[in-house]
Formats: structure tokens, C-alpha cells, sequence
């Protein structure tokens, strides 16, 4: 099934930030924030176990509770089960990601992809959101990041054994999609090639941006776009630098990036376009892109999604943009 069928718009919430991302989020700033996403119209929330060791799927279904189940799109991920066992949060071994949820909760989270732990997994997810159902479920992280030389290993467990429940859950209306949630394009070129699986969507985070996108565009892209299987890119900021932060691949921005951003920023500045509506817009424009999730942990930060979703960005930009180098020239630009 298209996501596109039941996706209520194009901009959804990403809740990783939720679960303590970087820092620790007072709850009452955790709350608030869902309830801006809600009253601001946005109608698809995604999260994760992985995120704070299930502290976002806690917060998220509290903020979510009192709201009608029909008026919402939920995702969630499995490939980690979070445990009652304890552990030290910021000497968790994860890859590139190191210390990205040391402010989390202390739950050990034990990676695992097989069968088992898929079905125990949503039934956890299903809990700690307070619902009863599912209509997107993501095979998380399955990707060089996490995995490094092991990636390929992670991946064949997915494939015998997430992959397969999930693809039945689908098949029974359980759920009503599945795929996979990643920060790389090779797994997802994986996929496609594969004869037995037949996803409905990815969740591809940070390869569809301004500042990184030209991978996903030689493949990726096109193929998704060929099998009708729908894009939702996640950190379409970049880790933050697109929005006035400082991470790029969750990790401080290198120099090169920065100089990048500044010229983009600069462009930006000549055009009077905000650099979030840029970078939003952008992501949005392939064809391929059924919608975009950024995160956020104040308010305010909503708001200022809406408004970049909303903006209107004058063509002579993204001409600009095209000109300087900036974007690839086989990439698609709204207005273009």
C-alpha cells in the first residue's frame, strides 16, 4: 500500500529529540512540544524504541493519549528490545552514534532482528505508547552506522526474521505498512533487489538533505520511485546545521559543512528565504518523497516547521543554488 493513501500531509514529527537526544528535556518541554505538533495540524508522529531507551514512545504516548487513534498516523521501529536490566546509557557501543541517547533512560537495549524479538518488540512499543495498534512499522538502523563491518550480518538476521513478520502483519491488516528506517542508502538498494520482500515505504534519515543527497539520487531514488515504494525522509536539517544548530550526522559539525551551510545561508539571505524552508522544501520535491519528519523539542521549533513547509520560495533561488553548485544537477526543485 502507498503511504501516500493514509499519510494525513506532508509533514510529520520526528520524536527522537524526545528521548533525550543530547540533552535532558524537562517532561513539561517534552509535553508541550507534542502538543504544538498537534494543535499546529501535524497528524504523523514516527519514534523508536532506540530513542532514550523508550523514553520518546513513553513521552509520545502520553502526549497522544486523550487524542482520537483515528485522527493520527503512528510509526515505530523494531531491531532493539529495551529491557528491565540496567546499564551505563553513555557506554552503550553504537557505531557512529556514539553518546547520542546518554541522557535516556539507563534500560539495557539489546539489538536483535529476528522474529521473536520483532513480535515482543511492537507488543513493548504498543504498551509504553498506550494504543493498540500500529500503521507503520520500521526495521531500524540495519546499516553500516551502527554495524560497521557487521552490517551485512545485522541485515540477513532483518531479512529471515523482522522482515518476514512484518511483511505478514501487513498482509493480515495488522499493520497497514512496513519497511525500513535507516541512515544509509545501501541496505535500501538492498532491499529493492530483493525478490521476497516487498516493502511499502523507507524512513531514510539525513541522505535526501541539501547538504547530502547526490548517493540517493544516483539509485536509490529512482528505483524507490519504480516499484511505487514511498520515501519519508527523517533529519531533513541534517542533524540540526540546516536550523541554526551545530550537529551534522549527530556529531559536531566538521569545517566543511560549516562553509557549506554559510553559503547556502548566504544565498538565502539575498533571496529572503529562511534556510529551514530551503532545506525543507528540497527534501520534499523528488517525486519519490511522500513526506518529511523533523524533529523537534521546544514548541517553538514546530511552529517554525509549519511555517518553512508554508513559505513561498522564490524560483530564482533554487536557480542560484543550482548554479553555485550547491545542489546536484539532476535533482529535482520545487518550482522548477
Amino acid at each position: 500500500m502507498s503511504i501516500n493513501s493514509f499519510l494525513p500531509g506532508r509533514l510529520g514529527f520526528g520524536t527522537a529529540p524526545l528521548g533525550n537526544m543530547f540533552r535532558a528535556i524537562p517532561e513539561e518541554e517534552a509535553a508541550a512540544t507534542v502538543e504544538a505538533a498537534w494543535d499546529k495540524g501535524i497528524r504523523y508522529f514516527d519514534t523508536a524504541p532506540f530513542y532514550g531507551a523508550g523514553l520518546a514512545e513513553i513521552r509520545l504516548g502520553d502526549g497522544l493519549a486523550n487524542r482520537p487513534r483515528d485522527e493520527f498516523v503512528l510509526s515505530t521501529k523494531v531491531g532493539r528490545v529495551i529491557l528491565d536490566e540496567i546499564e551505563d546509557p553513555a557506554a552503550r557501543d553504537l557505531g557512529e552514534k556514539g553518546g547520542i541517547f546518554e541522557h535516556g533512560r539507563p534500560n539495557k537495549i539489546v539489538p536483535d532482528y529476528s522474529a521473536d524479538a520483532t513480535m515482543r518488540s511492537i507488543e513493548d512499543s504498543l504498551k509504553r505508547l498506550r494504543t493498540d495498534r500500529l500503521d507503520i512499522v520500521w526495521v531500524h538502523d540495519v546499516a553500516q552506522d551502527f554495524y560497521g563491518d557487521e552490517w551485512l550480518a545485522a541485515y540477513e538476521s532483518a531479512r529471515t526474521g523482522a522482515f518476514r513478520v512484518l511483511q505478514q502483519l501487513r498482509d493480515e491488516g495488522v499493520i497497514k505498512a512496513w519497511g525500513l528506517g535507516v541512515n544509509r542508502v545501501e541496505p535500501l538498494e538492498l532491499t529493492l533487489d530483493l525478490d521476497g520482500a516487498k516493502p511499502d515505504a523507507f524512513l531514510l534519515a539525513g541522505r535526501y538533505t541539501l547538504l547530502d543527497h547526490e548517493r540517493a539520487l544516483q539509485r536509490l531514488l529512482p528505483a524507490a520511485e519504480a516499484q511505487s515504494v514511498d520515501i519519508v525522509v527523517g533529519g531533513p536539517y541534517s542533524s540540526g546545521i540546516l536550523a541554526g544548530g551545530q550537529h551534522f550526522e549527530y556529531q559536531k559539525a566538521p569545517a566543511s559543512i560549516i562553509a557549506k551551510v554559510e553559503r547556502i545561508k548566504s544565498l538565502a539571505a539575498q533571496h529572503g528565504v529562511g534556510i529551514k524552508a530551503a532545506a525543507l522544501q528540497f527534501s520534499l520535491a523528488h517525486p519519490a518523497v511522500a513526506a518529511a519528519i523533523p524533529g523537534a523539542t521546544r514548541p517553538s521549533r514546530i511552529a517554525e516547521d509549519v511555517a518553512a513547509l508554508n513559505e513561498t520560495v522564490p524560483t530564482a533561488f533554487w536557480a542560484a543554488l543550482r548554479a553555485e553548485g550547491l545542489v546536484a544537477q539532476d535533482a529535482p526543485l520545487p518550482n522548477a
